[in-house]
């Protein structure tokens, strides 16, 4: 069975190194992967979101199956494309698609349906957002409606900042078209917790919880990033916290989706913040996160291109999900000055041990070794019996990482652990 996996970073190098392990997967393509993806799938030189020539591999190679994993070419329109010319794939089409691609939308959404989210408003006039500005509560968040490579949230701790952040976006076009409207919203406080889930837009499954660090600094300091490294399972997501999700927003929002004509079938993400008000959706992503899925995927025992095919299919209920009963930490190794400016073409040293555990992101290969070409290089998964070896383990591993001018947050997991050891 040929597989297509389009995409390029760790999370594309997590999905593909889970999809081997399935014995009837005899090729996997990726385009247009990276040097550390070469390694485990035949990469093509093809962009994510250049669907036309996609379209045209996908046809020519006879792929019988394709995971479409990134938001750009999911909102452009690839599945549809795809499956339109006879191919299965996994991944929502360009309709489902908008619950990501519109900050507008999906909070429109919610509000029309009655899932919880934080309080905002949608401006596409800078001087009456900012007039808004002058009297909404702050800190306060300010959010460029569509895609960003996920940076476009601004969380403005004064009144000035955020008056900045409505300028660099609708004037400096800091986020290009995306941040022609924007939402502010109200400031939500309390744990943040990402759940994944697998749907086929009548039956979903939530993957294992995970927590996400965002700042490229110890202890929540410095710019937002893509993500500096992920714990799973998040110890803020008791049970009972997982029933009320399901019950006010996960299933709430299969149902809005399919009442708007746009069921979703694909990966759901959900971004949540356990407020004192109880669990309020912070954002809806189309896609796998990165770099929780290279956590989450790791504890799952059952096969992950049946669960795909399950989902394409509309069979969800008729196969049993099941995940590890263990804890997993990954630790990003990125390079100095990410998420700004960085140095590129640094030799990337590491055993051959620590090397099968990574998900390399921004690497090229060239006479068999890899030299960095991204601001995220890679990721180093450990899966443990507990979480703090999990966490000892993945450090061990990021210590064996060696290029010039790389760093890593010290404290991924570290306010998981303090709640365990609270509990």
């Amino acid at each position: 069975m040929k597989i297509l996996v389009v995409g390029g970073g760790g999370r594309e190098h997590a999905i593909i190194k889970k999809l081997k392990e399935n014995k009837n997967v005899t090729k996997i393509y990726a385009l247009p992967g990276n040097g550390g993806i070469a390694r485990d799938a035949c990469t093509v030189d093809i962009s994510a979101v250049d669907i036309p020539a996609i379209k045209e591999f996908a046809l020519y190679n006879g792929i019988d199956y394709a995971v479409v994993a990134p938001d750009d070419p999911l909102v452009l329109g690839c599945v549809d494309e795809l499956e339109a010319a006879g191919i299965l794939c996994f991944g929502p089409n360009k309709a489902a698609a908008i619950i990501e691609g519109s900050k507008v939308f999906s909070k429109n959404l919610m509000k029309k349906y009655g899932i919880p989210t934080a309080r905002y408003e949608v401006f596409d006039d800078r001087d009456k957002a900012l007039q808004y500005l002058k009297t909404a509560p702050v800190p306060t968040v300010i959010k460029a409606n569509g895609l960003a490579l996920g940076k476009g949230v601004i969380i403005a701790e004064t009144r000035e900042a955020a008056e900045n952040a409505v300028k660099a976006m609708m004037d400096d076009k800091i986020f290009g078209k995306s941040g022609e409207s924007i939402v502010i919203e109200e400031f939500l406080t309390g744990p943040e917790v990402s759940v994944l889930s697998f749907t086929d837009g009548k039956t979903l499954v939530p993957m294992v919880s995970s927590m996400d660090h965002k700042r490229a600094g110890d202890n929540d300091t410095g710019l937002n990033t893509g993500g500096m490294g992920t714990v799973a399972p998040n110890p803020f997501y008791t049970k009972e916290v997982a029933a009320e999700c399901m019950e006010k927003i996960f299933m709430p929002t299969v149902r809005a989706m399919n009442a708007e004509g746009r069921t979703f079938k694909g990966c759901l993400y959900f971004g949540l913040m356990l407020t004192p008000d109880g669990p309020k959706v912070i954002e809806y992503n189309c896609r796998f996160g990165d770099p929780e899925t290279q956590v989450v995927l790791p504890l799952l025992k059952t096969d992950l291109l049946t669960v795909m095919q399950a989902v394409s299919s509309g069979t969800l209920s008729d196969i049993k999900v099941e995940f590890a009963d263990k804890s997993a930490c990954c630790v990003i190794v990125a390079s100095g000055g990410y998420p700004g400016s960085y140095k590129k073409g640094c030799l990337i040293d590491m055993p051959e041990d620590v090397a099968e555990k990574a998900y390399i992101a921004g690497a090229t290969e060239k006479d068999g070794r890899l030299y960095t070409s991204g601001g995220r290089v890679l990721g180093v998964t450990a899966v443990a019996d507990d979480l703090r070896s999990a966490v000892e383990g993945a450090y061990a591993m990021a210590k064996e990482v060696k290029f010039e001018n790389s760093f890593y947050r010290r404290d991924i997991g570290a306010r998981a652990l303090s709640a365990l050891k609270e509990d």
